[in-house]
């Protein structure tokens, strides 16, 4: 099956600038084009500088907004700077660990996973996240500030992905990762940092949305692919054209599901309740060991 049989060319979505499982599976990635959705415009302002205050049990740290910008409908790139605090940069150590994001004037704090590989808190001293804006929420208020603005983090929380799980690679050639809706955060965090995908001969990425306005990481299917991960977008209510799979991310998998060894497969979830339960009873019933399939809560 050719990609332009998936959905036609005119239709995709393109990136913006800057011995499989499947067997007869095509990957339609090459093929999406950008979302017509244009960074905010956005005033820079002074940047604070970096206190640390204590509430309770939690330790919060402020931190300056490096950038925001739109990354699908109702979803958000944002960049915020820890460069001043090493310590806090330092603790995010695995991908699918998150932390507390309080505004100043707000108690309300929302739990926001990290997007970012841990590396890069090292290398550029940031911390991204991809933001649903959920009305009246802390999440909501962050999509609105410029950059520049000020917001408090907790510390760094959760047992992340456990990927010596899924180690060494030539035990566990087959790593299944499944992702709906801003899921895929902590799953973009798992896939950049490295788990040796390019070593295995089966790593597939099963990304369910409600359709392609709303699958935020489009531009960078071709790097993950590229590095090993075979994606699958699976949309829950696609317009006609789209001739990709659709329904759910368990129904998608179940329909084309070829698990050869299930003592040499793992798995990754991350996304709604509903869709994680049903993938770990599907795969438990197959022989995969409950072990080996990470959550990162």
């Amino acid at each position: 099956m050719s990609i332009a049989t998936l959905y036609p060319s005119h239709f995709f979505l393109s990136p913006p600038p800057h011995a499989s499982l499947l067997h007869d599976h095509p990957s339609p990635m090459s093929i999406l084009r950008h979302l017509n959705l244009r960074p905010l415009n956005l005033r820079h302002r002074p940047i604070y500088a970096a206190a640390a205050v204590r509430q309770d049990s939690t330790v919060w740290t402020q931190a300056p907004l490096r950038l925001i910008q739109p990354a699908a409908e109702s979803l958000f790139h944002v960049t915020i700077d820890v460069s001043e605090n090493p310590d806090l940069a330092f603790s995010h150590t695995r991908p699918g660990q998150y932390l507390q994001l309080r505004l100043p004037d707000s108690a309300k704090p929302a739990f926001l996973a990290i997007a970012s590989p841990p590396s890069l808190a090292v290398s550029d001293g940031v911390f991204e996240f991809l933001v649903k804006t959920v009305p009246s929420s802390t999440a909501e208020l962050l999509c609105g500030l410029r950059i520049g603005d000020v917001v408090e983090l907790s510390q760094v929380m959760g047992r992340g992905f456990d990927v010596d799980q899924i180690n060494p690679p030539k035990n566990f050639q087959t790593v299944l990762i499944f992702a709906t809706g801003s899921g895929i955060s902590p799953i973009r965090s798992l896939i950049e940092s490295g788990f040796s995908a390019q070593k295995r001969s089966d790593v597939w990425l099963y990304y369910g949305a409600r359709n392609l306005q709303r699958m935020a990481y489009q531009d960078r299917f071709e790097d993950w692919e590229s590095s090993g991960v075979k994606i699958i977008p699976v949309l829950s209510q696609p317009d006609d054209i789209w001739k990709g799979e659709r329904g759910y991310v368990q129904a998608a998998f179940s329909r084309v599901k070829q698990i050869l060894n299930p003592l040499s497969t793992g798995a990754v979830l991350c996304g709604h309740k509903g869709m994680t339960e049903d993938v770990t009873s599907i795969l438990v019933a197959d022989g995969v060991s409950e072990e080996k399939i990470l959550k990162n809560f």
